[in-house]
């Protein structure tokens, strides 16, 4: 009676829903085909809190018993194909293979699989929630949906017809689902598979991380040891091809131990749903009022920002050309849908690795999908074998896969070979990276390729104080140009900005802080200024995830402006031999850095001022790659003068200022309309 009540419940429930109309079209399709199949194979869509409401045993029958649940409907189902004459060719209630495919699951702890906790519980046959980072998957394979078995005593009344069907159950291989050890229950000879009924389908095999070991790849522990495993996800049919490297997902699915190359815990996937970043609430007191009372400069606010910036690591108003780069790489981070025009990948000459190793390695840890590059890892995609016999080959995620709308710290380039740099340089250009897989690896005749887009900004740095690299560092002929000869020169052109952070630079101040370090190898934990205490890191954090998600638009001086610049700065560097020295790429760096610079003002429109930040971070860069040009911009442009109080804030806007009205002289002399610029230009 009870089983009786559930099926009226469940018919109830398709009615409703709209699920047995469903069920009616696609019977109609498979009727059509005049085809037999041993399997007829139906998803039903099922919402667990209007089905509780309903009837509660079926509820439960769905959340913790799915396979006797999905028994439920495989018996409504064939009364109604039978009742209702929908599939002509269906004989028994064993071909009907019922897939419940769930909305969601109650919120609540029991239905959560943490990856941090330790039993796993794999032996309840159950749905749980998951939720993760790909990091790693493999090709599309087949496996067998179902299969017809039959008698092969021929005398046997079950030699013909379809009385022995075997369908695919999570956590079933495809040794388990297709075997030669059945026997009749008639007669108990052995049973043949018919292999033209056979039905297959699509598999992938995917591995996720928790969110939270992400930390594992960004140089962070908090001193304490961790470790964390990879959780191995089925995607099949229609989940196939559903999650991307590098994403975050919410799984639903029935954990089970797989017994294959290795015995592991691995998730049988019902739906994956795409994680759509939470929307940060706002900024902290401090920096509201910071905000409101620099409201009368556009350059005051990115000022104190930037001076007070990582003053744990170094004394505020020292490093603030490099830390305001930073901040601006950071603010051009997404936490989906990354643009590829948004990122701003650095390049850092310095004296000091170790402090700019620090700086940069903490400025990673603000954003989430910061990722510090181990030398010993890959930092594209590659091909490994894939340990669960399928004959499917795994690709690898890779540093770059990982930082997806992110920042990728790649560390000293010096550590990295020549054909990791050729890549690099490669992939900086193409924003792409494609792997290639052969078939011999992949089980197939025909060889494949996979293109991954690579959306994040690369941060890396020289050291130039190696007695080496000081040894060969040759005496440059142009003024302001920078020896950048160990590197390739197409590699040094693909990063949008080089920053030149040494003892002779203005960035770098020594005194203050040599004092610094001495004053933290006493106490380390202390806080040595005041700005440290107003501005916490936590305060940084939301302020940055407040910021990057402004939508920003130009202003048409902007606009005007910004191209002004652009082709003016490319006529003057254009010369009969070379061509034009600005990358086709120029343009958009420009864009990005002046968005950048209205994000970090907390701005939605792009004015002529975030334009002026812009052109001079480009131009000083373009100054250390080919020398300087008419429009000469010192190294000090931006940062002019030390950042003590209201009056140095105030000299520092009426010098940019003075700066602003050079740059819309130099658009004017050598822009377009000018007798400078050709007119095929």
């Amino acid at each position: 009676m009870s089983n009786l009540k559930m099926k009226e419940a469940a018919l109830i429930y398709l009615d409703r829903s709209g699920g047995l109309q469903k069920f009616i079209d696609d019977c109609k399709s498979y009727n059509d085909s005049k085809q037999s199949y041993a399997v007829y194979r139906f998803n039903i869509l099922i919402n667990p809190s209007d089905v509780v409401e309903l009837d509660a045993e079926l509820g439960n029958h769905i959340l913790h018993q799915p396979l006797k649940a999905a028994q439920v409907f495989q018996s409504v189902c064939f009364i109604a194909v039978k009742t209702l004459s929908l599939i002509g060719q269906l004989q028994t209630e064993t071909q009907i293979n019922i897939v419940l495919k769930l909305t969601h699951l109650p919120p609540l702890p029991s239905y959560c699989l943490n990856f941090c906790e330790f039993p796993f519980d794999y032996t309840s046959q159950r749905f749980y929630m998951m939720q993760g980072i790909v990091i790693a998957m493999t090709t599309v394979t087949k496996y067998t949906q179902g299969a017809r078995f039959l008698c092969s005593d021929e005398a046997c009344l079950l030699s013909k017809g379809f009385q022995y069907i075997r369908v695919h159950v999570p956590g079933a291989t495809e040794s388990a689902t297709v075997r030669n050890d059945f026997f009749c229950n008639l007669c108990s000879s052995p049973l043949q598979e018919d292999r033209k009924f056979r039905v297959l389908g699509d598999k992938q095999i995917v591995e996720i991380i928790t969110t939270k070991a992400l930390h594992a790849f960004q140089g962070y522990s908090n001193n304490q040891p961790f470790r964390f495993q990879s959780l191995t996800i089925f995607l099949r049919d229609e989940s196939v091809n559903k999650m991307n490297i590098g994403n975050e997902y919410k799984i639903i699915g029935i954990p089970t131990c797989v017994k294959t190359l290795q015995t592991s815990v691995c998730i049988e996937a019902n739906s994956v749903t795409f994680c759509s970043p939470k929307v940060p609430s706002g900024i902290s007191d401090n920096f509201r009022c910071l905000l409101s009372l620099t409201a009368s400069s556009c350059w005051k606010f990115t000022a104190i920002l930037t001076s007070a910036f990582a003053s744990h690591i170094v004394p505020p108003g020292t490093y603030n050309l490099l830390k305001l780069c930073l901040l601006m790489s950071l603010v051009q981070t997404r936490d989906f849908n990354k643009e590829v025009e948004d990122c701003l990948d650095i390049l850092i000459v310095t004296s000091d690795s170790l402090l700019v190793d620090r700086l940069l390695n903490f400025s990673i840890n603000l954003v989430p999908r910061g990722i510090r590059h181990l030398v010993s890892t890959e930092i594209f995609p590659t091909l490994s074998r894939n340990n669960y016999g399928t004959g499917a080959v795994s690709i690898q995620a890779g540093s770059a896969l990982l930082a997806k709308g992110g920042i990728c710290f790649i560390g000293d380039l010096a550590s990295h070979k020549k054909d990791k740099l050729e890549q690099l340089q490669s992939v900086m250009e193409s924003r792409s990276i494609t792997v290639y897989i052969p078939g011999k690896k992949s089980g197939d005749d025909i060889d494949q390729q996979m293109t991954f887009p690579i959306q994040c900004s690369f941060w890396s740095f020289i050291d130039m104080d190696s007695s080496s690299r000081k040894n060969m560092q040759k005496t440059n002929t142009l003024i302001g140009q920078m020896d950048c000869s160990l590197i390739p020169a197409n590699l040094v052109e693909a990063f949008g900005l080089l920053i030149n952070c040494n003892e002779s630079s203005p960035c770098h101040t020594l005194l203050p802080t040599v004092q610094h370090t001495l004053k933290k190898a006493i106490d380390p934990e202390g806080l040595l200024y005041l700005a440290s205490k107003q501005f916490t890191t936590e305060d940084f954090e939301k302020l940055l995830a407040f910021a990057k998600n402004l939508n920003v638009e130009f202003s048409l001086e902007a606009e005007r402006m910004i191209h002004g610049y652009y082709l003016a700065s490319r006529r003057i560097r254009t010369d009969s031999k070379c061509g034009s020295k600005l990358s086709a790429s120029a343009l958009k760096y420009l864009v990005s850095l002046s968005e950048a610079h209205a994000r970090l003002n907390l701005r939605n429109k792009v004015l002529k001022e975030d334009v002026l930040i812009a052109a001079l971070l480009f131009e000083t860069s373009l100054t250390l790659k080919y020398g300087a040009t008419v429009f000469c911009v010192s190294p000090n442009a931006v940062f002019p003068f030390e950042l003590y109080n209201e009056e140095y804030l105030e000299q520092r806007d009426i010098y940019l200022a003075q700066y602003q009205q050079q740059l819309l002289q130099f658009i004017t002399t050598y822009g377009p309309g000018t007798a400078f610029f050709a007119s095929d230009e």
